[in-house]
């Protein structure tokens, strides 16, 4: 089972770019994000001629989340999350599919550092703490996915002592992350790629994408029932040099059938 996550940077202004994506690289199952689209303007009509089917929890002009799959039919299970009854930003979407937990989620910026906007992503990530602690221990495979805003560590960011005061790059949300490895959960990309600088991200200007100037800021996080199954991770440059593309690359794993860690470790 192929499964990835998008940051799309506006599935309507960006869905040529999607679907030849899709098209190119087969995911089974496609966690999106930052829509930019209202809920009744989501492209299921495209989407679903392409062979996927879809969840989505649309926000006009901002944030926005989505679960694609072409595998099996979706159970939503949760939309948002709990804790905060003024928070009506999308960013959050769950579902079932194919024994698999698969969540999207689209974390707060956080920028500028200190602001409401920083505190606000503080206790996002507090309420993600919440909800992904009730999922690590499931039987079921669960698989979170999306764009984190967060460079774990200096390895994430191509130059660190340029970032050291961004909301994406401070020591707060650098442990919030830790939080979650803590917690139980499998870093994909870093797990087959521990000692590599690997983006997922390159701003537009001044050739960043060309230069390699990017950060790791999308994640796919695995609990032990799906990291035992997982048998490739990779981000997937190619989308990111086409005309009219997101600023952000796909990230994708692999999950086998049956348990596989034991017997690569023993290779």
């Amino acid at each position: 089972m192929k499964i990835a996550t998008y940051n799309v940077n506006g599935v309507n202004g960006r869905l040529p770019v999607l679907l030849r994506w899709l098209e190119l690289a087969e995911p089974d199952i496609v966690c999106l994000q930052e829509l930019k689209a209202p809920q009744d303007r989501f492209p299921d009509a495209a989407l679903a001629a392409a062979g996927y089917r879809a969840i989505w929890h649309g926000q006009s002009r901002w944030n926005g989340v989505a679960i694609l799959s072409k595998i099996g039919d979706i159970h939503e299970t949760r939309r948002g999350l709990a804790g905060d009854p003024e928070d009506t930003q999308s960013r959050y979407i769950e579902a079932a599919i194919n024994g698999a937990l698969i969540a999207s989620l689209y974390l707060p910026n956080g920028n500028p550092k200190p602001s409401a906007k920083f505190e606000f992503k503080l206790k996002w990530f507090e309420r993600l703490h919440s909800r992904l602690a009730e999922l690590v221990a499931l039987d079921a495979p669960v698989i979170v996915a999306g764009d984190f805003n967060v460079m774990p560590t200096d390895l994430d960011v191509y130059a660190p002592e340029r970032w050291r005061d961004d909301a994406l790059f401070a020591p707060e949300v650098r442990a919030a992350y830790a939080v979650l490895l803590q917690q139980g959960w499998t870093d994909a990309l870093r797990h087959f790629h521990p000692q590599e600088a690997i983006y997922t991200f390159w701003k537009y200007w001044r050739g960043a994408f060309e230069r390699d100037a990017g950060l790791r800021i999308d994640h796919v996080l695995l609990n032990p029932a799906a990291a035992k199954l997982l048998i490739a991770a990779e981000v997937d440059r190619r989308a990111r040099g086409w005309e009219k593309t997101s600023d952000h690359a796909p990230v994708w794993i692999e999950l086998s059938n049956k348990p596989v860690r034991e017997a690569r470790h023993k290779a």
